[in-house]
């Protein structure tokens, strides 16, 4: 799984889970979350242990195991399963540090540090505005 689709993959889970949930069911396995999202259910169970650190959803082991949202959709925001999937910034500088004598070697990471922050805001406070509570408002709403 990509970094840039994990936000997506987990969404997908989320939206999942608390669409399950609504229909009456306690707990959804990873094998189903997985066969939705076509995933593999190992890798769903990756993600639903960052989701978990999160405290965005539960978990339970032995007969009736499954995962269970921590909170209902409305409360949690794409924002919040960002963070606990996507802790990493956006972009990154040069691994290695530019030559401090050159005038672009010298200036780029100050220059571009504070492009990236201004985009990293930006989409931090979208994020923000978004809750999983509209994302399957819009899944709902689809055409089929």
């Amino acid at each position: 799984m990509s970094a840039n689709s994990r936000l997506t993959i987990a969404a997908h889970a989320l939206a999942w889970i608390g669409l399950y949930q609504r229909q009456g069911h306690e707990v959804a396995t990873s094998e189903q979350i997985g066969s939705s999202a076509n995933t593999n259910p190992v890798v769903i169970r990756r993600l639903l242990g960052e989701l978990r650190a999160a405290g965005l959803v539960e978990s339970r082991r032995g007969v009736g195991a499954g995962w269970s949202l921590s909170r209902e959709l409305k409360s949690i925001t794409l924002l919040d399963v960002y963070e606990a999937v996507d802790p990493d910034p956006l972009f990154a500088m040069h691994r290695a540090t530019p030559d401090p004598g050159c005038v672009v070697g010298y200036g780029i990471q100050p220059a571009m540090r504070g492009i990236y922050d201004g985009i990293e805001e930006t989409l931090r406070r979208e994020l923000r505005e978004v809750t999983l509570e509209d994302v399957l408002r819009e899944v709902l709403a689809a055409p089929r």
